[in-house]
Formats: C-alpha cells, structure tokens, sequence
C-alpha cells in the first residue's frame, strides 16, 4: 500500500509500504476513505531530527472494515467507521470514566509501532472498543463534518467541557486554527453567548463567527490581553480555551482569564515551563485543566448534530488533496494557505 512518511522536518513522503494485517484477536484493518493533516502534525513538520525518521504519519480517520481479528464484536466487514485518534477498549474503568487517552490497553495512531492514518489502509488495535459504525456510506457528502469526530471536533467540545463552559460563563478561545474554531462551536453548543475568538486571519475568523464567536481579537501579546479585558469590563473571562500549545498563547491565557476562572489547554504543549505560581495561576484561584482529549467518550453525543446537520465542523476543511499530494497539504498548512487539509485516496 502506499502510506505518508516524515523523514525529518520538512521532508514528508508517500511510499510504498507492507500492507497492514491483523496482528491480535482485538485488531481490525480498515481501508481509508478519508484522511487529513492535522495541526499537531505540524509540530514534528518543524523539529522532527533524521534519527528520528522515517516516522508514519496521521491519526485521524474515516474508514471501511476489510478484515476483523477472532475478538472483535460489533462490527462487521464493509461497516464504514470512524476512529478516535487514540485507540482504547472502552470497557476498563479509566474508560469508563471517559478517559480513553488513559487506557492501559491503549495508544495512539501513528506510534508505538501502529500505522498512520494517511495511508491506504490502517491496522486498528482494540477494534471493538475504537471504531464506531456510522450509518452512511463511504460517498456521503457527510464525510468532512464526521471526520472532525476523529480528533478535532472532539477536543474543541473538551477544551469546552473542562472548562465546565455554560450559559453562565465568558469565553476567550486563543487560537483560530481547526481546534480553536471547533471549540467556538463547542462553547456554543454548551450556552455560552460572549465568545471571544483570538485569531489574526479573516476567513478563519469569519468562519469563527459563524460557528457563534461574538468578538475577534486580532492583536497579540499585552495588546490582546488588553483588548479582552476592555471587552469584558477589565475582569477577562470565565473560561479560556487554548488551542495553540506554544508559549505566548498560555501567557496569553494567564493574562485574560478572571480571578476564579478556568484555562483549559488542549493545544499540544511545545514548552516545559509555565507559570503556575501565586503570581500567575495560585493569587487568583485559577483552575489549569485540559490535556489529549479522549475523543471516544464525546463521539456517540456528537454525532447525531453531525448526522441531522444541525452542526457543520467539517467547514474546516479548505482544501482537498490526493493521498500523494499529501507532502503538498502539509506544506499549504505550514504556509497558512490552507486551514485543514483533507486526504482522499
């Protein structure tokens, strides 16, 4: 088969590789019918070394069931299905608490010796407990919004839960990549009326508006601190959803979020050392919270809006390319010509 493969930073390829089988009695092998580049991946884009590489690339996925290990219940071979991007037996008590990350029968797509995403095809561990059929087929114009279901509709909406966002609380969302707009939506959906959305780009913002942002805030740093508290009665906001995972975005955090209030960070953190002391984070009583969204336990809430079309996530996708041209969606996503790109066979 042919699967998408980082060299280094900046050095993406598709090549030809052994075709995923089942391995143990809980695997499935599922042909990808659509894939995409996601934000995260764009991190190693930037720093992955040789020594490294070459490291299989993408975690999120929709798909058709081809083969199915002894083990596997519920599902059946031509199901189309979606996957979480970390893959759990939903049946252990960390999983049952909604912390499928967490599964000590667990992992993640893309690691640990499992394939990725942007592939022809992917092995899937723990089939039964990962994958969930979707009552369409693999041609639905649905596709794009179901696909959101594999990891960023699912970590907006928990960036937005952990926050314990409600009809009650304000809302700063720090960043206007796919993550970011879908937490807008998901603070939305959970009540919220004022959403401030920190973005500098205007299609992204607009479509940031359109998922429920009540204000934008282009500027950066002290500038933006200050505008958001010139929005909010020089108090910030209740909540603050980070979906950037660089530095200046949690100082930016620090900085708009009111005595009380809570930072939910769901942008994979590049950085070691964050203010948490009595100046920062203690002083005030602000709670820290967020981290890898267990995107298993919000599928099944989610996926009725997305199947009446009450939501539309997947309008963050801007653009589509092949499964070979996939070195090219990684270049137009580090260039911000493209918000989310999508990967068709």
């Amino acid at each position: 088969m042919r699967a998408t493969f980082m060299y280094k930073a900046g050095d993406v390829r598709v090549e030809h590789a052994p075709d995923p089988v089942v391995q143990q009695p809980t695997d499935a092998v599922v042909r990808i019918v659509r894939s995409c580049v996601c934000g995260s991946d764009l991190h190693p884009y930037h720093s992955l070394s040789e020594d490294d590489g070459p490291a299989p690339m993408g975690h999120e996925f929709l798909g058709v069931v081809e083969e199915l290990g002894s083990e596997v219940t519920g599902l059946k071979r031509g199901d189309v299905v979606v996957a979480p991007f970390a893959f759990a037996d939903n049946t252990c008590a960390l999983c049952r608490e909604g912390l499928h990350t967490s599964c000590p029968n667990g992992g993640f797509f893309a690691s640990g010796g499992v394939g990725g995403a942007q592939a022809e095809a992917v092995r899937v561990p723990q089939a039964s407990g990962t994958l969930v059929k979707l009552p369409v087929g693999e041609d639905s114009a649905l596709l794009p919004s179901l696909l959101t279901l594999a990891d960023v509709y699912g970590t907006g909406y928990h960036a937005a839960r952990q926050a314990r966002v409600d009809e009650r609380t304000t809302v700063t969302v720090i960043g206007d990549g796919a993550v970011g707009l879908l937490a807008v939506l998901s603070a939305k959906q959970l009540g919220a009326e004022q959403i401030i959305l920190m973005g500098r780009h205007k299609d992204r913002t607009d479509l940031g508006r359109y998922f429920g942002a009540s204000d934008i805030v282009a500027e950066r740093g002290e500038e933006g601190v200050e505008k958001v508290r010139q929005l909010t009665g020089g108090q910030g906001t209740h909540t603050v959803l980070e979906a950037v995972g660089h530095m200046p975005a949690y100082e930016t955090a620090v900085g708009v979020v009111r005595p009380g209030g809570v930072i939910s960070r769901v942008g994979v953190p590049q950085y070691e050392d964050a203010p948490v002391g009595f100046g920062s984070l203690f002083g005030p009583n602000i709670t820290l919270t967020g981290g890898p969204a267990p995107v298993r336990a919000y599928i099944d809430e989610l996926l009725p809006g997305v199947l009446s079309g009450a939501v539309e996530p997947g309008r963050v996708f801007d653009r589509s390319v092949t499964l070979d041209e996939t070195p090219e969606g990684y270049r137009a996503m580090d260039r911000r010509e493209a918000l989310k790109v999508l990967v068709t066979p």
